[in-house]
C-alpha cells in the first residue's frame, strides 16, 4: 500500500497515536472530509475540462470521411516503387 512495507505503517500509526492521542479519531475523520472535498473539486474541474474539450471538438469536426476514403484509395493503387537495375560496366 502506496509502496510502504508493514514495519513502516505500524510506525507510522504509532508516531499518530503518540501525537494525537484520543483525538485520533476526529483528526482521521476531518482527513477523510477534507480529502473528499479535494477528490469532488477535482472531479469537478475534470468534468469540465471535458465539457470545454468536447465543445471545441464538435465545433471544429470537419468532415473528412471522403478524404481519408480517397487515400485509401491512393495507397492501395501505388506500385511498389522500383528503382533501375544495376549493370556492371563492361
Amino acid at each position: 500500500m502506496f509502496g510502504l512495507s508493514p514495519f513502516s505503517l505500524i510506525l507510522i500509526a504509532i508516531i499518530a497515536i503518540m501525537l494525537f492521542g484520543s483525538d485520533l479519531p476526529e483528526v482521521a475523520r476531518k482527513f477523510g472530509s477534507r480529502y473528499r472535498e479535494f477528490r469532488r473539486s477535482i472531479n469537478d474541474v475534470q468534468q469540465q475540462f471535458r465539457e470545454i474539450q468536447r465543445e471545441t471538438s464538435d465545433a471544429l469536426k470537419v468532415d473528412t470521411s471522403d478524404d481519408h476514403r480517397r487515400a485509401e484509395l491512393d495507397d492501395e493503387e501505388e506500385d511498389e516503387p522500383q528503382a533501375p537495375r544495376f549493370t556492371p560496366p563492361s
